[in-house]
């Protein structure tokens, strides 16, 4: 028998150990308040290297609202403690976990699903500081890090690449990922994995404040402006809904994803750039504003990502 949300003690887990530490702190404040009073009890921790620990034997908890962004919390590690102690979680499993954090093996898989995805590929990051491996311009990411952490455009008529990649202090990763930069509009659509299938809510068209669509545009407040829904022709606001259910169902997605896109609307090419199987849930963040836009506000789509953690599976 399903249990009541009123009887349910949910973990909200945060911070973590990644570069998105901060993001994830403020996410997770976002969510352990909204299920305030939503709920039998909130327990609100800050993750660790003895997270299995704290929950198997401290915490004990009947959901995890996992609300850890990047390396550890986002790529299948954290899932992989949740699933062997035996408590249900939101968002994504193991494998979608891992794969949509690798963005070269998820844009093989996306790929393989027809959905229209940046050439480039994957180089040794000593090979990429000495000279351009690709004409520019270009964007170089790390391969497996989220919120734009590490990430360089290089522009049209740059001399030489960036020398941060080749430095002893990058932490990113020994291969990053080059791609084409595509030129045009910033495109993001949240998707919820619902019992008959996903559903995208809308699209929104991102435009940074200065320069390029980075961490600090992402999360500072005014860093970016937000239009939703986009305007779009039609034919092509469709697609991106539909590429962001496919995309999700194609990387076996559960609970919330963000689906990233850049719109060439010069050449009108709509490229899907990653899945977010972890988006941010803080007060500039996408999803929850696409949801409000659709008129699921935030304490709605919190207490919905419990609900759908917590149905058996």
């Amino acid at each position: 028998m399903k249990r009541s949300l009123k009887d349910l003690h949910v973990a909200v887990l945060m911070g973590g150990l990644s570069a998105e530490r901060e993001v994830s702190l403020n996410s997770g404040k976002g969510c352990a308040d909204a299920l305030e009073g939503q709920v039998g009890r909130v327990s609100r921790i800050d993750a660790g290297r003895d997270l299995a620990n704290v929950l198997g034997g401290l915490v004990r908890p009947d959901v995890v609202l996992n609300c850890l962004h990047g390396a550890w919390g986002e790529d299948g590690c954290v899932q992989g403690v949740l699933e062997t102690l035996g408590i249900p979680y939101t968002h994504s499993g193991v494998l979608a976990s891992a794969l949509a954090m690798d963005k070269a093996k998820s844009k093989a898989v996306l790929a393989a699903a027809g959905i229209p995805v940046p050439g480039g590929g994957l180089f040794d990051r000593h090979e990429v500081a000495r000279d351009h491996v690709i004409a520019p311009p270009y964007v170089i990411k790390p391969n497996a890090e989220g919120s734009s952490v590490g990430v360089f455009l290089v522009t049209e008529g740059s001399n030489r690449p960036p020398q941060e990649i080749g430095a002893d202090d990058w932490t990113y990763g020994e291969q990053v990922m080059v791609e084409p930069f595509i030129a045009g509009r910033e495109l993001a659509v949240a998707v919820l994995g619902e019992a008959d299938g996903p559903r995208a809510l809308t699209v929104t068209d991102i435009t940074p404040t200065k320069g390029f669509y980075d961490y600090e545009a992402k999360y500072a407040p005014g860093g970016s402006v937000h239009e939703l829904p986009a305007r779009l022709k039609s034919d092509v606001f469709e697609m991106a809904l539909r590429l962001s259910e496919r995309a999700h169902a194609a990387l076996g997605c559960r609970g919330v994803s963000r689906s990233d896109f850049r719109y060439d609307d010069i050449k009108d090419v709509l490229v899907l750039l990653e899945v977010n199987t972890q988006p941010g849930m803080t007060s500039t963040s996408l999803v929850p504003e696409q949801a409000a836009h659709v008129g699921i506000g935030y304490p709605e789509l919190v207490r919905w990502m419990v609900e759908d953690a917590s149905c058996p599976r």
